[in-house]
């Protein structure tokens, strides 16, 4: 599997994104990170518009994949995955998203996705947070404690595991959460836990 990892959303490398996408243009877009109990629902909808239309431009086949649709369906999941090419995770609340990745069955397929070299794992700020080992430096920004899944009722301090450090997005950025960041960065350093940050426009591509 392929990464593209963006602080904010698309970043300044989408031509490379569009690049490490295999000849299946197949793309599913992960909107659960925004899940809030308390949402901005036009909000919400209007920048996963704004995101599939990015994503559509660079040639890709954009549909949503709402992983709400497949709780206690790992196996249609992994059959839907395995028709994409690739994912796209938005940004939003970390914490929310990994509980909808345990609840649908992500989190394993993921372990399964590792092993294919024609599939890409792509996305920004929560979507890219996901993918550390522990989320105890993201509590400064994303609120632990928003369970809006009635089939989960409690908080999975432990990410993906993909990466051995957690990236920071939005530093020294003109985003609302960039302060808070800056306190995430002095808690990694107090706590000795590895990290990177990224600046909105920034990625990191890993192939």
């Amino acid at each position: 599997m392929k990464f593209y990892l963006s602080s904010f959303l698309l970043g300044k490398k989408g031509k490379e994104l569009a690049r490490l996408m295999p000849s299946n243009k197949k793309m599913g877009y992960i909107p659960n990170a925004c899940d809030y109990t308390n949402v901005d629902i036009k909000r919400r909808n209007e920048v996963n518009k704004s995101d599939m239309a990015e994503l559509s431009k660079l040639g890709l086949s954009v549909e949503m994949l709402d992983l709400k649709d497949y709780f206690g369906k790992t196996d249609k999941l992994r059959k839907k995955i395995k028709k994409l090419g690739g994912v796209f995770v938005r940004g939003g609340n970390t914490f929310i998203l990994r509980q909808a990745m345990k609840l649908s069955g992500f989190d394993v397929i993921f372990k399964e996705l590792l092993k294919r070299e024609d599939f890409l794992y792509s996305g920004y700020s929560a979507g890219i947070c996901v993918l550390a080992t522990d989320f105890g430096a993201l509590k400064t920004v994303d609120d632990p404690t928003d369970k809006p899944y009635p089939e989960l009722r409690k908080t999975i301090w432990k990410g993906l595991g993909y990466l051995d450090y957690i990236i920071l997005p939005h530093y020294k950025s003109n985003h609302p959460e960039s302060a808070d960041i800056d306190k995430e960065v002095q808690f990694c350093k107090d706590n000795n836990l590895p990290f990177k940050t990224l600046r909105d426009g920034e990625v990191i591509i890993i192939e």
